[in-house]
């Protein structure tokens, strides 16, 4: 077994993405560290958004289907919660991986509570607007999903279930973008 020597214990996190965010980056000059560093965000972003929309879908299909605003509110906050822890560890290791003059814990605190204000705009939006996009989407949506399964009748909660994906993809980009800039400027401000 190899031992790691100082220089590769402090090497930042690499994957396959660095390639192609670091062409792009390079791009913009004398703002490309910016850039890079909202690639990197929105990859992180997308990965959260997985999380995000996985633990919804399984939550939904389990324990809290979409009978009222409450069980919505309740579902993509559990849903948020494990897109947020998965978030804040890529974006430690990779996004910021220089930004360590703050504690762990203290960049979790500062993280969580950005992410709470993203995610109070964004479940107020959900729960307002799941059950309106769902009776809208569900007509227009319908004859496609018939084509794929010819003998699908919407269950009583289907609507509710589009309208919970529909109104929470919204949510997600907008709070990607409040998410990024507030980071950047509070929680991990003590970089270049």
């Amino acid at each position: 077994m190899t031992q790691l020597n100082a220089a590769d214990s402090t090497r930042p996190f690499r994957n396959p993405f660095d390639v192609v965010i670091l062409a792009v980056a390079k791009r913009f000059g004398n703002k490309s560290k910016e850039v890079e560093r909202f690639l990197k965000f929105a990859v992180v972003g997308t990965i959260g958004a997985v999380v995000d929309f996985g633990t919804m879908f399984l939550v939904q299909a389990t324990i809290l289907p979409p009978h009222d605003a409450l069980s919505v509110a309740a579902a993509t906050t559990i849903a948020f919660c494990a897109a947020i822890i998965s978030n804040f560890t890529w974006n430690r290791i990779w996004t910021y991986p220089d930004s360590r003059s703050r504690s762990v814990r203290k960049q979790l605190i500062l993280f969580t509570f950005i992410s709470l204000v993203g995610w109070l705009g964004r479940t107020l939006w959900i729960s307002w607007a799941y059950l309106p996009m769902g009776t809208f989407l569900m007509p227009k949506l319908l004859p496609l999903i018939q084509s794929f399964r010819p003998a699908y009748i919407p269950s009583a909660t289907a609507e509710g279930k589009l309208g919970t994906f529909a109104a929470m993809f919204i949510g997600v980009i907008v709070v990607m973008f409040w998410n990024f800039f507030a980071n950047r400027y509070w929680t991990y401000n003590d970089i270049d």
